[in-house]
């Protein structure tokens, strides 16, 4: 049993989610830059980590130096979780978060996002008493 789970871990771990055409395309239009010189790593070198973990503050702070409304700081892991938790409240299955986040066992995205769940399905009574006429 033990060579299974770590197996299941290490295909989950391969798994590539899907990217949207759209989202592509919109970068070879217009390429992400980095503070100075040419897009990052030559669209195909290697990129030191932490590249990608600055990035969010690397776009941030210059919005914010000019900006009235500031937008908050936040890590790459933070898009992390905003990701997981819009896909879950818009209705995407589980499964399909838990394929997406590279997680094993969806019980895994489940633990973690129980709350959004909860949320989502407290929504979805409301709507269900508002339907059948009830005062909610």
């Amino acid at each position: 049993m033990a060579v299974a789970h770590v197996r299941r871990r290490a295909i989950a771990a391969r798994a590539v989610p899907h990217i949207s055409p759209a989202l592509i395309t919109s970068y070879a239009v217009d390429p992400p830059r980095s503070g100075s010189g040419p897009a990052p790593a030559a669209w195909g070198g290697p990129i030191y980590p932490t590249t990608v973990t600055n990035l969010p503050r690397k776009l941030i702070e210059p919005h914010n130096k000019d900006a009235d409304e500031k937008l908050p700081l936040i890590r790459l892991h933070d898009l992390r979780h905003l990701h997981a938790t819009m896909l879950l409240l818009a209705g995407v299955p589980v499964h399909v978060v838990a394929a997406r986040l590279g997680h094993a066992d969806p019980a895994i995205t489940l633990r973690v996002y129980a709350h959004v769940i909860r949320s989502a399905e407290t929504a979805a009574a409301d709507i269900f008493a508002k339907a059948l006429g009830g005062d909610c």
